[in-house]
């Protein structure tokens, strides 16, 4: 899962966005997992709603492979900004969004942003590729030395490729996105109002980047143990690994290096009008 102390890599998706019928934007705020509430931690507590999986082979069972942990100077991208249909997007299985019907839902998984309002919220997912050509830390396009055999839904994935033999854990990110005060803004024509930061309005051109940044072999560590979740351990104690208290995960927040607005009722979507 996502609180470990021994995590220092960088995890980036896109800011989601509610477009009016007026032309505004408002982005729209992010809400916790409500699974990760656990022995008295209040998960509303937490700050953020990206949840950070790291699995050994799918989300029910720890599987009988050897899984190889990433190297130091390893990243990797999932999806593409330019995918607009879904004809591409049926290349990348692992990107899907579910709308919530309660803040527990997990099922039905669509390639595209709902056409309707959630009664939760709209979850995203990125399952990015669980096996590695084994030598290249990156490619050019951050995406070739790696192959995808996932299925969606953390069902578990096909064997490798002999291109791409080394199987790493499966990492998959989940955001809950809390749409539910734009329930009474939705546009009178019925169309879908939600548009991801680099103006997609279809949801297929959904990415995330992952950087590697485990200190020492704690990630090998826990790949080796057939633990699931919690690290194997109660927050804050001492299991496989050393889990951080709800209170220490928030203390970690990163620094603004760009100055510009992006709450509130914006005219154009942050970034547009930057030059390039």
């Amino acid at each position: 899962m996502s609180s470990e102390t021994y995590r220092h890599e960088t995890d980036l998706e896109p800011s989601q966005y509610f477009r009016h019928e007026n032309g505004s934007y408002k982005r729209v705020p992010q809400y916790p997992n409500a699974q990760l509430g656990y022995e008295g931690q209040d998960a509303p507590d937490i700050k953020g709603g990206m949840t950070i999986y790291y699995t050994q082979k799918d989300f029910s069972g720890n599987g009988d492979e050897y899984i190889t942990a990433f190297k130091p100077g390893f990243r990797m991208t999932v999806g593409s900004p330019t995918t607009n249909s879904i004809t591409n997007s049926s290349a990348q299985p692992g990107l899907q969004y579910t709308c919530l019907q309660t803040i527990l839902t997990r099922g039905f998984e669509t390639p595209h942003l709902p056409a309707e309002p959630c009664p939760a919220g709209i979850m995203a997912i990125h399952h990015f590729p669980a096996c590695w050509d084994g030598v290249n830390l990156d490619s050019p396009d951050h995406q070739s030395h790696m192959y995808n055999t996932a299925k969606g839904q953390f069902r578990e994935a096909d064997p490798c490729p002999a291109s791409h033999p080394v199987r790493v854990p499966q990492v998959a990110y989940e955001t809950l996105w809390n749409t539910t005060a734009f329930d009474g803004m939705w546009p009178k024509d019925g169309s879908q109002p939600f548009v991801w930061s680099f103006m997609d309005k279809t949801g297929y051109g959904t990415h995330a980047d992952y950087m590697f940044g485990w200190q020492g072999d704690s990630l090998q560590r826990a790949m080796n143990s057939s633990c699931m979740f919690h690290a194997c351990g109660s927050p804050g104690m001492q299991g496989v690994l050393k889990t951080q208290t709800v209170a220490e995960m928030n203390k970690c927040a990163v620094k603004t290096t760009v100055e510009e607005e992006t709450d509130g009722w914006l005219s154009e979507l942050p970034g547009q009008a930057m030059p390039m």
